[in-house]
């Protein structure tokens, strides 16, 4: 994935890719050369003997990263320093607490983001287009954009223009009516701005640009009112920390803006005006806590308040309650993408299946696999399904 900052993160994360092998460090094996050769002579040998043995150690090193990244060799570590992966892809089955009801394929070569509209459809960006489906999967509409779309949201029946789709292209924002016609095209944050995600609201529209490292707050016409999220710690704000462009936000019902801090491995909850409510997560391994560089990934909120996140590396789907308890499972690696793991953050192409969340009226939890190019429709075990 494209780096959105430097090598390091503001905690001191490395975000280079390198999380497959600890870091190699070099000592020095010899003591110094002391300054005991005084005539021209013996100082050139010296100098020369100097040449030799630092060429030998830097073809040492060498060999020793040739055999350990080849992989013939092994990594010469012990075995603590590999990775177990068995612990993470595995789900306990008693913590899974939904079931794949249905699915919906698209005609897409490229899926980025889903919504649910007004009366449950369902609304897929990708390509240059928007593809609408009925929430049984029967496809209703399918408009083009004028770009590749990136985000989306859709205004439900109380926002000021009801049926309204932000869409969010690279650095802008493009509104179009319910049929499909765009209506306006919103200004161009310029060459840094990196959009990412839109929630809707009432009488505002959310944008997260990661590129900024920012939330904007809009009126429906398009005029910013104000910015969420800088960081200041006189208001025990952290700032978002954001290595990768996957910066995520959510409407609750109780009127607070959720926005993902994936450097932090956190949610926090904002108030329109930009003062922070509350935050909760935590890093690592454990299927209650969010491992890897920067996770999660995406959010939606289920329309009881609870917290879905998706995570990539190793892709899981995980309930939460609002406050931020851990609840179960939706979807593990086993489901959603058996062949990967946290060891393809080391391919060079830092290209990872991300996968974006969403929820109906119903409770339903739509999850986009754009390995299979289709969206996955998740119950709660024990619901009557139709």
């Amino acid at each position: 994935m494209p780096s959105l900052g430097e090598a390091e993160g503001r905690h001191g994360h490395r975000h280079d890719g390198a999380h497959a092998h600890p870091t190699l460090r070099v000592v020095r094996a010899c003591p110094p050369i002391r300054h005991a050769v005084r005539r021209g002579a013996a100082t050139g040998a010296t100098v020369a003997m100097t040449v030799v043995v630092l060429a030998a150690v830097v073809v040492a090193a060498i060999v020793v990263l040739r055999r350990d990244m080849s992989g013939r060799q092994g990594s010469g570590l012990s075995e603590a320093f590999e990775y177990r992966l068995d612990n993470l892809t595995k789900i306990e089955p008693t913590l899974v607490l939904y079931r794949q009801t249905g699915k919906i394929a698209l005609t897409l070569k490229q899926a980025r983001a889903a919504a649910v509209g007004p009366e449950d459809r369902v609304y897929v960006a990708g390509d240059q287009a928007i593809q609408v489906f009925e929430p049984d999967g029967k496809k209703h509409a399918e408009f083009a954009t004028s770009d590749e779309p990136r985000c989306l949201a859709v205004a439900g029946p109380h926002h000021a223009f009801p049926g309204r789709v932000y869409v969010g292209m690279k650095t802008r924002v493009e509104v179009h009516d319910p049929s499909g016609k765009r209506v306006a095209a919103w200004e161009d944050l310029g060459p840094k701005a990196v959009l990412t995600s839109i929630a809707v609201g009432e009488q505002d529209v959310l944008v997260a640009d990661a590129g900024n490292r920012i939330v904007l707050r809009y009126d429906p016409t398009g005029k910013l009112v104000t910015r969420i999220g800088k960081r200041d710690p006189a208001k025990h704000i952290l700032g978002f920390v954001i290595p990768s462009p996957y910066f995520d936000l959510a409407m609750a019902a109780d009127g607070l803006v959720r926005v993902v801090n994936p450097g932090a491995h956190r949610i926090e909850a904002f108030t329109l005006d930009g003062d922070v409510e509350l935050f909760w997560g935590r890093q690592g391994e454990a299927i209650d806590r969010f491992c890897g560089c920067c996770n999660p990934t995406n959010i939606a909120i289920l329309p009881d308040g609870r917290v879905v996140t998706s995570e990539k590396g190793i892709p899981r789907v995980k309930v939460y309650s609002a406050e931020g308890k851990f609840l179960g499972v939706v979807a593990g690696p086993e489901t959603l993408a058996p062949t990967e793991t946290i060891l393809e953050e080391t391919r060079s192409d830092h290209k990872l299946p991300v996968f974006d969340v969403a929820a109906d009226s119903r409770g339903r939890v739509l999850v986009l696999d754009p390995l299979a190019v289709k969206v996955r429709i998740f119950e709660a075990k024990g619901e009557r399904t139709e």
